[in-house]
């Protein structure tokens, strides 16, 4: 179907407006940084900076736990995203190539798993994590940030692997690989743009991740990103300087990670958006 040129120009506003919405609130952030504490609070907000300061970042820094929650946030977000990748590839094949008993139903339960609140199950999980000593510490998040993160990732990775074709492992059978070699030297670099998905999207959930970060971890040394920042930023008044360049260094790691994998998310939505 062909556009005409007043198609056209309501579509370039429609992205236009769309992108402003995205990207206004960040510059914004991003912008009053490095502003003092008086053109922060001015009625009238500043697109860019009359003053400039480094201020903010210096008292987050030096006298605040923030380096600590970030090196938290990064160790939580980075181990939950590889486990994630790893369990979504071995049960995306699984569901996929393997001809099991109840493979249907299993794979049915996981994606119902995927539909339940967070909040239902935040009491059970807190139970069950204290009976076994895992309170207060790094791998509770760990485990939570899976359990949540992998039902979405299984069916992408089962998307992924449907685009497959199955002559690529009967050639590699052929040839004398096993199916272990088959999936790590065949199936796998075919797989980089549903893998680079899955990596980002449980990455950012973890990043991101409040509820359960706020009850599982008891102690400051342990707090993640969400949770500290809340603890820094004051109880009766709110440093606003000091939470912008909190929300500053905060998404850098994200944006960080999508530079370096981005092209390979893009494709892997677009593919498996398709199938």
């Amino acid at each position: 179907m062909k556009r005409g040129p007043l198609g056209w120009l309501v579509l370039a506003l429609a992205v236009l407006a769309l992108v402003f919405l995205v990207l206004a609130p960040m510059w914004l952030v991003g912008t009053s940084s490095f502003k003092l504490p008086r053109e922060i609070i001015n009625r009238v907000p500043t697109w860019f900076p009359h003053s400039f300061t480094l201020q903010h970042y210096q008292k987050l820094l030096q006298t605040s736990a923030f380096p600590t929650y970030f090196l938290n946030s990064v160790l939580v977000a980075a181990s939950s995203a590889f486990v994630t990748v790893i369990l979504a590839l071995m049960a995306g094949y699984a569901f996929f190539r393997l001809e099991f008993r109840g493979r249907d139903m299993l794979y049915r339960l996981i994606m119902v798993a995927y539909a339940f609140p967070s909040i239902v199950i935040l009491i059970p999980i807190y139970l069950m994590f204290a009976k076994v000593g895992l309170i207060d510490t790094d791998l509770a998040l760990v485990l939570v940030n899976v359990t949540f993160a992998l039902p979405f990732s299984i069916w992408m990775m089962r998307t992924f692997f449907a685009s497959l074709p199955r002559e690529l492992e009967e050639a590699a059978a052929i040839d004398g690989a096993g199916r272990w070699k088959t999936v790590v030297h065949v199936l796998i670099p075919l797989l980089r743009p549903g893998i680079a998905a899955i990596a980002i999207f449980a990455f950012v959930a973890s990043w991101t991740e409040y509820l359960f970060a706020s009850v599982l971890i008891i102690s400051d040394a342990k707090r993640t990103l969400p949770v500290g920042l809340s603890g820094i930023i004051g109880q009766y008044q709110i440093d606003w300087g000091l939470l912008l360049a909190g929300a500053s260094l905060s998404v850098l790691p994200v944006v960080v990670f999508f530079a370096f994998v981005g092209r390979w998310f893009v494709a892997g939505l677009t593919e498996g958006a398709v199938k």
